[in-house]
């Protein structure tokens, strides 16, 4: 409670400093903004700010300031960096903050900021542009209808969680498993909406599913309990900021129980779950954003006709830590499809737990290269009027079913 009021009186404090305002009317002022602390959000974070440092936007003492988490006032950019430390209050307040603040941009990481980010902007004669990142579930959540059709200021990159592929690891795992644990936060529609593709996967498969419902941390302690005693053999949990806050602490629970703990972010290892199989490229993620903002910026496209990109990419890391932990053993079919595996706490493929994937910088090449390449990836998610008719009509035949 006290980390959250100084936190609160901090972005008051900023929002009423002259001192702090952009330094040139030429200089473009973007606010990146993130729900909390987490690797993922660690990882999209730095693959826009190394697209934004590609392109001259950062010199590297610019960006060892925005690496500590501060804000930079520079020769070409002035970025707002901003977390809400997981608090939905906070997360409003820092969005307002950058709207009263002017900022031309916004780049958003995680569902929650992004809502409350559209929805404060919807109505907006001169919205700042929106670019966001590690959104699972854009259209579930209300950022956007369809891919093109979505508020014109928006853009961003959906992450495909292959539900199916994960739970089908399980079975690898275990082929004679029978009943499979889901923990579900009500309050978050990423939460809902995991736990019910998580759900059907499993049934498809003949799985059974046990569902527990937390409100708050504090919550996992009797959730696991209760689903153990329903006689799950495994965790498997959609993504939530509990979750995301709380898997060192299941891999606890699960250690005292004997029972493996799934993860759906092959960097789920490195917090304490056991097999995480699913989206492996959330660097990925953020690279696309900083590509869109900076076409943006140049004028090299119009946010309103390039619609939401989807990103698929499957893996699987292994921690043999945890498994030693839970007396869970691990097959080696299962070992040889990993993308990566932790023993005595080190990664077989240079994975680290501040960066917990393979893939973590950008390719090497000329500006006049990378400028191309990135124009050739924006060109593909270009919306044709055929593909607006097409997904209002879906929209359309939707709503009528309903």
């Amino acid at each position: 409670m006290i980390q959250r009021f100084l936190l609160l009186i901090a972005i008051l404090a900023l929002s009423v400093s002259p001192a702090l305002r952009a330094q040139e009317d030429d200089i473009p002022t973007i606010a990146m903004m993130n729900f909390g602390y987490s690797a993922g959000q660690t990882l999209a974070t730095k693959g826009a700010f190394d697209v934004l440092q590609a392109y001259g936007y950062f010199n590297e003492e610019e960006r060892a300031i925005l690496d500590r988490g501060e804000d930079m006032f520079g020769e070409n950019m002035n970025v707002l960096w901003r977390n809400a430390g997981s608090d939905t209050p906070t997360a409003n307040l820092m969005v307002e903050d950058a709207l009263d603040r002017g900022v031309d941009a916004m780049l958003i990481v995680t569902t929650q900021v992004t809502q409350i980010a559209v929805n404060a902007t919807r109505d907006m004669e001169d919205s700042p542009a929106i670019m966001f990142s590690l959104v699972g579930s854009p259209y579930f959540a209300g950022i956007a209808d369809a891919p093109c059709i979505k508020p014109n200021h928006v853009g961003g990159s959906q992450y495909h969680l292959p539900y199916a592929e994960s739970v089908a690891v399980m079975q690898l795992w275990n082929p004679d498993i029978k009943t499979i644990g889901v923990i579900i936060a009500p309050g978050e529609p990423i939460s809902v909406s995991g736990g019910r593709n998580i759900r059907l996967a499993a049934e498809a498969l003949g799985l059974t599913v046990e569902v527990a419902n937390v409100i708050t941390l504090s919550d996992l302690n009797l959730a696991t309990e209760a689903l153990v005693n329903r006689g799950v053999e495994a965790l498997i949990n959609p993504v939530s900021s509990i979750i995301l806050s709380g898997t060192s602490l299941l891999q606890t629970l699960t250690a005292e129980y004997g029972i493996p703990l799934f993860g759906i972010f092959p960097y789920h290892v490195y917090n304490g779950a056991t097999v995480a199989a699913g989206f492996n490229n959330v660097y990925g993620e953020g690279v696309i954003q900083g590509r869109m903002l900076v076409a943006h910026m140049n004028g090299d496209i119009d946010i309103s006709e390039i619609s939401i990109n989807r990103t698929e990419d499957f893996g699987i890391a292994i921690n043999l830590d945890s498994a030693e932990a839970q007396g869970v053993e691990i097959p080696d079919e299962l070992l040889a499809m990993a993308d990566f595996v932790i023993e005595d706490g080190v990664s077989s493929a240079g994975a680290t737990r501040e960066l917990p994937e393979v893939v973590t910088t950008l390719p090497e090449m000329s500006i006049e290269e990378r400028r191309a390449a990135d124009l050739a990836f924006l060109e593909t998610l270009r919306c044709t009027p055929e593909m607006i008719a097409e997904q209002r009509a879906e929209i359309e035949d939707t709503w009528a079913e309903g």
